[in-house]
């Protein structure tokens, strides 16, 4: 290949392949000449160019039509169509079509050289496009939603299975399981990968701001609307839209949520014009939406829409084997951003690793992780980088060591290890006692009698 680039030229008239092989070769290009549309077609069919310069008016197939069949090969491909005056208009049309810029006859030479030394510019930032989102697909596909046990090979499975569908998705899970991930795993692998996916953080808008932000607004629909705007529906047209905690959203905005979803349509706030969206949604919540639905705070008929495909994140704690897998993708992923040579963690570590319970998921497992990179100075992580809240943990189920329960009687050991299994509830639960109660099987009462009489303290 040319170190500048190889131009197709597509013309009938002998002279102009002539005068513009010895133009584009005397300045670093390698040329490529067809002498008609059916000439050009195959070629294209076998080889890629860098820029087609395509004369419009040619005997059998025309420039036109050439350009329709070297589109439908390479979406891509960068076409300057050549024309004369009175054909103007259909070079516009061309453009229109796909093709990049337009020159007439009879050009000058700096003028050619410029449109194609710009076409070329075009190119290599359309080349890196596609290249960072080839990077995208890697990155979301699935190196990032870690997992080998049966819990996550299901979700991979599910992901496969729903990706390329256009139905309505809810992700169910606690925080920090990685759900926004699967959101953009399910885009990714659909035929939307090309399209916006665009993230909505339900609950850090207040309700009048949420729906401008999704809807949009005319000029003058409330103090401070100087200017016209779309809104997030709009600007995932084709794509995908993303609600993040779904549950946060007001009654008033999931009844408007729900329109949208049923007819595919809304106005912009202050406005009267109705707009037409091919948006698929998909939902995240950390809550029991039927909880919240029993509470009258969830529409029953937006949950049913919301929950065609249902796909519910198991915590971390309830995926164990997976962990060794995370911390190592995670050591790989901080060692390389802080330039260390970081090589694992020691064996009681990946020990305490495995025992936590994670009430922060994945999540804390990755900050743990990055945090322990900056700190560690040696190649394997050890206690010196954990936070020593690790290092006291004693897991659920555990027996209290020997230290512990010495000169202790019955009564008092069996309180003690009542009272580690109680806080590591109420820390998986980030403090909501109902949630805790749920966890150890116990009625919220009792749960609550149990903390009065160990004297655990909540604060802290």
């Amino acid at each position: 290949m040319a170190e500048k680039g190889i131009i197709h030229i597509v013309d009938d008239e002998p002279i102009i392949h002539e005068v513009l092989s010895q133009l584009l070769t005397s300045e670093g290009y390698e040329v490529e000449l067809s002498s008609s549309g059916e000439e050009a077609l195959q070629k294209h069919s076998s080889q890629a160019y860098d820029v087609i310069l395509l004369d419009l008016l040619m005997p059998g197939l025309d420039g036109i039509e050439v350009l329709k069949g070297i589109k439908k090969m390479d979406p891509h491909a960068v076409i300057i169509i050549i024309t004369a005056y009175a054909s103007v208009e259909s070079a516009i049309a061309a453009m229109k079509m796909g093709a990049y810029d337009y020159i007439q006859k009879p050009f000058k030479h700096d003028e050619l050289l410029l449109t194609i030394a710009r076409a070329l510019e075009h190119k290599s930032l359309q080349d890196e496009n596609i290249r960072l989102k080839d990077e995208l697909i890697r990155r979301f596909g699935f190196e990032n939603i870690i997992g080998k046990s049966k819990p996550m090979l299901k979700i991979f499975e599910l992901i496969k299975a729903t990706a390329p569908t256009r139905s309505t998705i809810l992700i169910q899970g606690e925080s920090g399981t990685g759900k926004e991930l699967v959101a953009r795993a399910i885009h990714q692998h659909s035929y939307r990968r090309n399209f916006p996916f665009i993230v909505v953080n339900s609950g850090s808008l207040p309700p009048d701001l949420l729906e401008s932000h999704l809807f949009g607004h005319v000029k003058g629909a409330f103090t401070g609307a100087v200017s016209q705007k779309k809104g997030l529906f709009e600007e995932a047209d084709r794509g995908s839209i993303f609600f993040d905690e779904i549950s946060t959203i007001n009654l008033e905005t999931q009844a408007k949520l729900l329109r949208v979803m049923q007819d595919k349509e809304f106005m912009r706030l202050g406005g009267t014009k109705t707009i037409k969206v091919d948006t698929r949604i998909i939902a995240a919540t950390n809550t029991d939406l039927e909880e919240l639905i029993a509470q009258k705070s969830f529409r029953q008929d937006l949950f049913y829409r919301l929950n065609v495909i249902k796909i519910e994140l198991p915590p971390l704690r309830e995926r164990k084997e997976d962990i060794a897998l995370l911390v190592k993708h995670f050591i790989d992923l901080y060692s390389r951003e802080n330039k260390k040579n970081i090589e694992g963690v020691t064996e009681d570590i990946m020990e305490i690793l495995e025992s936590y319970d994670w009430p922060g998921n994945v999540r804390e497992l990755e900050n743990l992780i990055e945090r322990a990179i900056v700190l560690t100075k040696s190649k394997l992580i050890t206690r010196n980088s954990l936070p020593p809240f690790l290092l006291v943990y004693q897991p659920k189920g555990e027996a209290l060591s020997a230290e512990e329960g010495k000169d202790l009687a019955f009564k008092e050991q069996t309180q003690m290890y009542q009272k580690k299994i109680i806080l590591n509830a109420l820390r998986r639960a980030k403090g909501v006692q109902k949630k805790a109660a749920k966890s150890l099987g116990l009625k919220p009462t009792t749960l609550n009698e149990m903390i009065k009489r160990l004297k655990i303290d909540l604060e802290s």
